[in-house]
């Protein structure tokens, strides 16, 4: 085809990729002599109609498409030569090699410029998955990506490229879902036909530990579904955990959006901690459910043994500020009146102690985290008390975690501090620890008691939710 006018307007200079029914030309456009890129779909014995689909979907995808590091739409049109019949679509033309290319060519890549590829690809995806409706690319790998040339300390301008994979949450709507992708760099959701934007964020991790190992994941070992590259790839224990998330298997241990992922990768990572509880400790009665949208976490009433002496102390007290009140009420009218409001303080820590043991008998603590806010609830016998005014999700900025440790007071008297974990919302926090539940701005303690071994699962799946790494002090 090399010097063949199509549309009789571009003249065909290089052929780029082929594959069954496609190829992929280099053409100069005769009206503006500029270099452009043609894709066919030709009619054949392979062709399939959803070929065709597919093809027009990457047209108008790009048509609606507005960024610098992705190809522009120019033109579409039906192609009937003697040599070939189908359909093109026509697409700017960025002088740059792919990564693959890259790589087979003996190029390897620092760990400095792994991370400024992932974060422009990460910032593409911001772009397509804020779309409405969002734009799922679902073939995001090396030969997908362009890389222009060093310049400097930067690795060179990044692209993202060929879009003939391309899905939007309303083309899955009312009708059948198209399988597509390449082995190796598909999430497990996408085999079933279901892509969302999480899709793209294992694309992407994959993509990464390809230029980390200089193998492509289909070839390297798998455990329950997980790449094993931790053992070739020369990098730092934080991007290896945060290429581990990024290809979790699981929906909902994997980073539920880019931004996310952008924002974990430039968070400094901590190094030389011990590895937290990630199982549900065995006869643990604490309820836990999340899933991409919602986190939330129930903690069931635990009588502790101190709660009899405080049980026992409440009725004594009350009983005898029933009988002082009563007392003080029989005294004649107006002379009881101090007598009657001298007892209200004492009533007030007397309820307080009947609160305390009837929550820690019947009552729940409630956290429940959402894409726009966090709620912190206590509720007894179907009421719910200390619902605080929801604080904005956007305002979560980091989970810290203290271990159980000894301290010394002022006096020098030594004392065991319970392991906590403080969720951190702007300057407020939750704190969640092995002696109760608590928030900033709620003075005392529900006594919901929590092991240290349970605090420690919940730290785990409340950082990969939020997509935040455990600090510990």
């Amino acid at each position: 085809m090399i010097g063949e006018i199509l549309a009789e307007r571009y003249e065909v200079q290089q052929l780029l990729g082929k594959k069954a029914g496609r190829r992929t030309l280099v053409a100069r456009d005769l009206n503006t002599q500029e270099l452009v890129v043609i894709k066919l779909l030709s009619f054949g014995g392979d062709f399939e109609w959803d070929d065709l689909k597919l093809f027009e979907r990457e047209a108008e995808t790009l048509k609606s498409l507005s960024h610098p590091l992705i190809p522009r739409y120019l033109d579409y049109f039906e192609v009937n030569s003697p040599t070939i019949k189908g359909f093109a679509l026509v697409q700017t033309y960025i002088p740059a090699q792919t990564l693959e290319q890259y790589f087979q060519s003996g190029r390897t890549f620092t760990e400095a410029e792994v991370k400024q590829i992932a974060k422009a690809l990460l910032e593409i995806l911001i772009y397509l998955h804020g779309l409405y409706p969002p734009v799922i690319h679902r073939d995001l790998k090396p030969s997908n990506i362009l890389l222009g040339e060093r310049s400097g300390n930067s690795v060179g301008q990044v692209y993202l490229v060929d879009f003939g994979s391309v899905q939007t949450v309303l083309a899955t709507e009312g009708g059948t879902r198209t399988v597509v992708g390449s082995y190796g760099y598909m999430p497990q959701e996408q085999f079933g036909g279901r892509t969302v934007p999480a899709s793209d964020l294992y694309s992407l991790g994959a993509t990464l530990i390809y230029l980390v190992t200089g193998t492509h994941p289909a070839d390297l070992p798998q455990k329950d579904f997980r790449i094993q590259f931790e053992q070739v790839a020369n990098v730092s224990p934080g991007l290896t955990r945060w290429l581990q998330q990024m290809t979790e298997p699981s929906l909902e241990r994997r980073f539920n959006s880019a931004a996310g992922a952008i924002a974990a990768l430039d968070k400094p990572q901590t190094t030389n901690l011990p590895t937290l509880v990630v199982s549900k400790p065995d006869g643990s009665k604490i309820q836990l459910t999340k899933n991409g949208d919602s986190l939330e976490i129930i903690v069931p009433p635990r009588f502790p043994s101190s709660l009899f002496f405080i049980g026992s102390f409440a009725v004594i007290w009350n009983s005898f500020i029933f009988l002082w009140t009563i007392g003080a009420l029989w005294i004649p009218f107006p002379v009881n009146i101090p007598f009657a409001l001298f007892s209200l303080p004492f009533w007030a820590v007397g309820l307080s102690m009947i609160y305390t043991v009837l929550f820690n008998s019947y009552g729940r603590v409630r956290l429940h985290i959402n894409q726009q806010q966090i709620l912190f609830i206590h509720e007894l016998l179907g009421f719910q008390f200390y619902r605080l005014r929801p604080l904005p999700r956007e305002n979560i900025i980091k989970l810290v975690y203290l271990p159980t440790h000894h301290t010394t007071d002022s006096e020098g008297n030594r004392f065991q501090v319970p392991a906590q974990l403080d969720i951190w919302v702007g300057v407020q926090k939750y704190k969640i620890s092995a002696s109760g539940i608590s928030h900033t701005s709620v003075k005392g303690v529900s006594y919901c008691l929590i092991s240290e071994a349970e605090l420690e699962w919940l730290a785990d799946e409340l950082s990969d939710w939020l997509g935040l790494k455990i600090q510990r002090e």
